[in-house]
């Protein structure tokens, strides 16, 4: 492709133009620190509810949300990511620490110490090999699917909490038989505890309501919880009697206490021991975060860097490991309420980890005023939120493929649990898309003093009026990257060149997917709005269809759709007679209408 060398290689130019950072400013840091105080009040709680999953103790659950929290937001990529203690790294450290007897605490608490250290060098290497890359195949609808999965599993964990009444079976029994035992053989509801939950839901809400309406800052979710945990405190509910019980369950007295470097009292068999499961939580950390961080990134549209996440990682569990921290990863029901709480920039990250830290020295006797069914109904906001109807639909419409791939990996969320989930849509996404895929190629083609369409070369002037692009390859999720930087480069072309015509020759793309399709939409309504007008020719039955059901007339009429015919080179040549036949109207009768001998 002589011409290669322009279109795909000047593009990071374009990227940082359109990744370009706004300044930082006091409105910024209001909403930073808003979101990082409302993180902060679901990590008390939540940090030593994961170390006590884990089997350690509740500190060192509390010391992975100040330090590989802070450490990770330091060095990461995604602004909104959380990291910390999760439930499903606490689940595998538990089996990871099965090797210790019940009076060999202070051995296993070394050993979790070392479990950091060997998951952070494994993440670390991923990211020194580049190997995070490869996460770019997670195909948009697993992403879609663990979501709907993780929200479904994150209510169905809440409820419980915002009833009043304690989880019945054990961890060994699947969260649904475990959620009708509670409900059919456990405690009376709690009256007290439905209230307070109920309150919270509405007053967050309320909160949101006002905050849209008014532009306020995002304090729906932290002013919920402050408004209802005074409420809860004056009524008596979470005040202890004699017997230091309450009428509602509180999140409990936390220890005052800060991490400190310490080095492992490790032994060398240990190694040998923890070998592989120290592999699986560093495998399974870098699925669980990435998957969260693209999760939000479709939303704002933000570019990641995939490697530099894994570093990330791969830095905060090493760091955690001298810290006496618990491992950790990206967590779902954090980074969502960071999100959607306002959170900017990952300086939410860096607050959270030093609010945490305050919280831990200064206010750790009013936590154990904070009502569990306040955080409860906050947690399940945040589950209806992570939802997204518009998305699913979008993907039912676009591809019968991906949205197949979404059910199943919901389905298996459900089913397996979400490190289950991941891996099963992976593997599907594999086994569906990577045989079909091939190496997206761009030409720019030019008609040149004999009125022959042909590839362009570096001698040739540019064609009158408008530019002309050949697309070919699989349009897959793999081939993403590429498609959105092709169009990008296009874009900036015709800015650069002044062309107000653009015609994209797509008849040798095959199978197009929603994130191709959702690419191929943004690139039009996004062309429209810069002035471009965007033609396209040989469009195949699938990609026409495809198109045609997204109802994209407005950037794009049916007057500049050109489907391939039975001659190889009718669409395109009537494209570009269109085009002459728009420029002449433009330019005055002077201007030649374009034929082919």
């Amino acid at each position: 492709m002589p011409d290669g060398g322009v279109l795909n290689g000047d593009t990071q130019g374009t990227a940082a133009l359109s990744g370009r950072k706004r300044r930082y400013g006091a409105g910024t840091l209001r909403r930073d620190v808003v979101a990082a105080l409302t993180v902060t009040a679901i990590a008390l709680p939540q940090g030593m509810a994961y170390a006590l999953l884990a089997g350690v103790d509740p500190r060192y659950g509390l010391y992975s949300a100040i330090v590989v929290t802070t450490v990770a937001s330091v060095l990461g990529s995604s602004s909104h990511l959380i990291n910390g203690p999760t439930s499903a790294i606490s689940l595998v450290v538990f089996s990871a620490l099965s090797i210790f007897g019940p009076d060999q605490r202070a051995e296993a608490a070394e050993a979790l110490f070392l479990l950091g250290i060997m998951i952070g060098c494994i993440q670390i290497g991923i990211a020194v090999f580049r190997l995070g890359d490869l996460t770019r195949y997670i195909s948009e609808s697993v992403i879609l699917g663990f979501m709907g999965a993780a929200a479904l599993l994150l209510a169905i964990g809440q409820i419980s909490n915002a009833l009043g009444v304690r989880d019945k079976g054990t961890g060994a029994q699947h969260i649904l038989s475990r959620l009708w035992l509670t409900l059919t053989t456990g405690d009376p509801v709690n009256g007290r505890a439905v209230v307070t939950a109920a309150a919270a839901l509405v007053l967050a809400l309320l909160l949101r309501a006002l905050v849209q309406r008014y532009r306020l800052p995002r304090f729906d979710m932290l002013g919920a919880l402050v408004l209802v945990g005074a409420f809860t405190y004056v009524a008596g509910w979470t005040v202890p009697d004699g017997t230091g019980r309450t009428l509602i369950d509180v999140a409990g007295a936390v220890p005052r206490s800060l991490p400190v470097p310490h080095l492992p009292s490790a032994q060398l068999g240990w190694v040998s021991d923890l070998a592989s499961d120290s592999l699986a939580i560093a495998v399974l950390g870098l699925l669980e975060a990435l998957a969260i961080a693209k999760s939000i990134a479709q939303q704002t549209r933000q570019p990641l860097d995939f490697n530099r996440q894994c570093l990330a990682e791969g830095v905060a569990n090493l760091v955690g490991g001298f810290f006496r921290c618990l491992p950790g990863s990206g967590s779902l029901s954090r980074s969502a309420i960071n999100f959607q709480a306002g959170a900017e920039t990952r300086f939410s990250g860096i607050l959270a980890g030093g609010f945490l830290a305050l919280a831990v020295i200064v206010l750790a006797p009013l936590a154990r005023y904070v009502p569990k069914p306040a955080l409860a109904a906050l947690l399940l906001l945040t589950a209806a939120r992570l939802i997204d109807p518009a998305r699913i639909a979008y993907t039912m419409r676009a591809s019968r493929m991906d949205a197949s791939v979404a059910l199943v990996t919901a389905l298996s969320g459900v089913a397996f649990g979400l490190d289950q989930a991941i891996l099963i849509g992976v593997a599907l996404s594999i086994l569906l898309f990577v045989p079909r895929a091939a190496k997206l190629k761009t030409a720019e083609l030019v008609v040149d003093e004999h009125e022959v369409v042909r590839e362009k070369v570096l001698s040739d002037p540019d064609n009158s009026g408008f530019l002309l692009f050949d697309l070919e390859g699989e349009l897959f999720f793999g081939a993403a990257p590429e498609l959105e930087r092709t169009f990008a480069e296009i874009k900036h072309r015709a800015q650069r060149k002044s062309a107000r015509h653009v015609l994209v020759r797509v008849k040798r793309v095959r199978n197009p997917d929603v994130v191709s399709l959702e690419l191929f939409e943004h690139f039009l309504t996004e062309a429209a709005g810069d002035g471009i007008v965007v033609w396209l020719a040989g469009l195949q039955p699938d990609l026409l269809a495809s198109l045609r059901r997204l109802n994209l007339e407005a950037a794009l009429p049916e007057a500049r759709i050109f489907p391939q015919g039975t001659d190889e080179e009718s669409a395109t040549l009537a494209a570009i007679r269109a085009i002459r036949a728009e420029l002449r109207s433009e330019a005055g009768p002077e201007a030649p209408l374009f034929y082919q001998v």
